[in-house]
């Protein structure tokens, strides 16, 4: 999305344990502190949908898109990051695009969503979500 124009942002891509080489700059694994280093100076963060990357994201004000990892194909057990996105994006928190085919449309829309405040509140955020994880 880079070569085509459709990201024009400097972009940094942390690739874990995947074979594929970036053309920009990039790293398997980044540290806690470099990673919100690079959090605290990121626009957009296009991530997987891990609670704690995504919540800490949306706590510091950034833009997100998350990505779930799909039990499909077997980059997890089961489906709750999907579960997860999609809460988070009813919450009006990011935007959840759970078909990374659809990446591009969710880049292009990015640009005219307005999201909520993330408002810690701890007690309720969890009431919440407990009574949707329930309700599956």
């Amino acid at each position: 999305m880079v070569r085509t124009g459709t990201i024009k942002e400097e972009v940094f891509i942390q690739t874990g344990t995947s074979q594929y080489i970036p053309l920009c700059p990039h790293q398997a694994f980044c540290g806690q502190e470099q990673f919100g280093e690079l959090m605290e100076t990121c626009n957009i963060l296009i991530t997987h949908g891990g609670a704690g990357t995504m919540v800490n994201a949306v706590k510091r004000g950034k833009k997100v898109i998350a990505v779930p990892r799909l039990a499909r194909y077997g980059e997890h057990v089961d489906d709750h990051q999907l579960e997860l996105t999609a809460r988070l994006h009813e919450m009006n928190l990011l935007s959840a695009c759970p078909d990374v085919e659809r990446l591009p449309e969710a880049l292009r829309d990015l640009g005219s969503r307005r999201f909520d405040r993330f408002h810690s509140n701890t007690e309720a955020f969890l009431t919440s979500l407990d009574g949707y994880i329930r309700s599956l």
